[in-house]
């Protein structure tokens, strides 16, 4: 893997991350699965202008900061749930102790989100490929329900949670359900994931507003079966999660500390645009919340990272599409600070290198409902050299579209830059000219 030692491991919140043959992490929707030392990153391999099945993806990480593409776990199947033209999300994979084996529960639908039922597909390997069993069944009835997540509990038994406030006790083997614990605990409800501290669970919602982001919220309880108690929101309100939708929350350490992992969607370019925003969550006795957003932060001891104020301003701004601007620097990676906010579209940018050859091509979304001003976007690592750097205006901005018609997104396609950092081995300036 080598892009990275663990000793320099941090995560990058809402910029693209990039496996080792640089290439866009691909995994939305997803979980994370700790064995031996590696991190293995499940989710949906997204494609840009349609949302339809194009397989689950697993990543592996030592740091959470370095990421090798291990492959597509579970491929578009030749017909049936996750056959062609189908829908596949939120894949969660639980190790199943009692077996050994590696159980994956998915939402599969249609196109049309009118056909949901709860998939299921096993491996052997964490890192292997994963053999579709169709649907899971409780009372011999596939489960019919769309967004969901999972939990294991300290006991090693598994659950699977449901919109609206579902909680479904699966079998020891993970491959059936085998009771219903509670139902529509909190109508309204979507995209689940819970974890457990000190004796207290946390059971994390988001609200349904399609691919925008909103204020998600949590309720808790002493017992998984309840009574459940509504505890509002774990982010600052009007944040909207920090523009992110909750996924899964991972137990970081053996220190009880939790890591809270969100979506950024970018729709219709997902699988370019859409990134990631995972942090600390704290709980105690009942409550949780994550106070402040880090956008970069150290792997080791679950600190912040200050950004220092080495940026060489770089003011851009417009919205005519094709618009751009160029300039050369000297160094082996760059950042590029930025605004997001309600009328922000897409940008294209290029890094060449001294023979004009591209190196880097990326799509970056500046959209964001809720203003954020910070880094916007982060180069692969160069080896260092003299390199060009053009950002241009798409004239293309997110929408999308609720079956009533109602439209979401951007209310324009405004790029907006103030400045670059530019880094080389000892994460100086070097040499910036337009």
């Amino acid at each position: 893997m080598g892009l990275i030692t663990v000793k320099e491991a941090k995560i990058y919140n809402g910029v693209p991350w990039y496996d080792q043959s640089n290439h866009l992490v691909n995994a939305h929707g997803g979980c994370l699965v700790k064995k031996e030392g590696k991190y293995y990153f499940f989710g949906e391999y997204k494609i840009n202008k349609e949302n339809k099945f194009n397989g689950f993806s697993c990543y592996s990480s030592v740091d959470l900061s370095s990421w090798f593409f291990e492959g597509i776990s579970l491929d578009v199947q030749e017909e049936g749930l996750l056959g062609p033209n189908r829908v596949g999300e939120r894949p969660k994979v639980l190790p199943c102790r009692k077996t050994g084996k590696y159980i994956m529960l998915m939402h599969t639908d249609s196109l049309q989100y009118d056909d949901p039922v709860i998939g299921i597909a096993v491996s052997d390997k964490i890192d292997g490929q994963f053999e579709f069993l169709g649907a899971l069944r409780y009372e011999d009835e596939p489960v019919r329900r769309w967004d969901m997540g999972t939990f294991i509990d300290e006991d090693e038994r598994g659950y699977l949670l449901l919109h609206e406030g579902g909680i479904y006790r699966l079998s020891e083997d993970y491959l059936s359900v085998e009771a219903r614990i509670i139902d529509h605990l909190t109508p309204g409800g979507e995209s689940p994931t819970m974890f457990k501290k000190d004796g207290f669970y946390y059971f994390l919602f988001s609200n349904k507003t399609s691919w925008e982001r909103n204020d998600n919220y949590y309720l808790s309880a002493t017992q998984i079966s309840g009574p459940w108690k509504h505890q509002g929101l774990f982010c600052p309100e009007g944040s909207l999660t920090f523009n992110s939708q909750c996924t899964f929350v991972f137990p970081y350490t053996g220190k009880g500390d939790f890591m809270y992992m969100g979506d950024r969607w970018s729709f219709p370019r997902q699988a370019s645009s859409a990134t990631y925003v995972w942090l600390p969550i704290k709980a105690e006795e009942g409550s949780c919340s994550i106070s402040e957003y880090w956008e970069t932060w150290e792997y080791e001891n679950f600190e912040a990272i200050t950004q220092d104020d080495n940026f060489l301003n770089q003011p851009f701004k417009s919205n005519v599409k094709d618009t751009q601007f160029s300039l050369w620097f000297e160094g082996g990676q760059i950042e590029l600070l930025g605004e997001s906010n309600p009328d922000g579209g897409y940008a294209e940018i290029i890094i060449y290198d001294k023979k004009s050859e591209i190196v880097q091509n990326s799509i970056i979304d500046f959209y964001s409902l809720v203003p954020h001003q910070g880094i916007r976007f982060v180069s692969q690592k160069f080896p260092y050299d003299t390199y060009q750097l053009k950002v241009r205006v798409l004239g293309e901005t997110g929408e999308w579209f609720k079956k009533d018609g109602t439209r979401f997104g951007g209310k324009d396609c405004l790029v907006s830059i103030s400045g670059v950092r530019v880094l080389d081995k000892k994460n100086d300036i070097k040499n910036i000219e337009n």
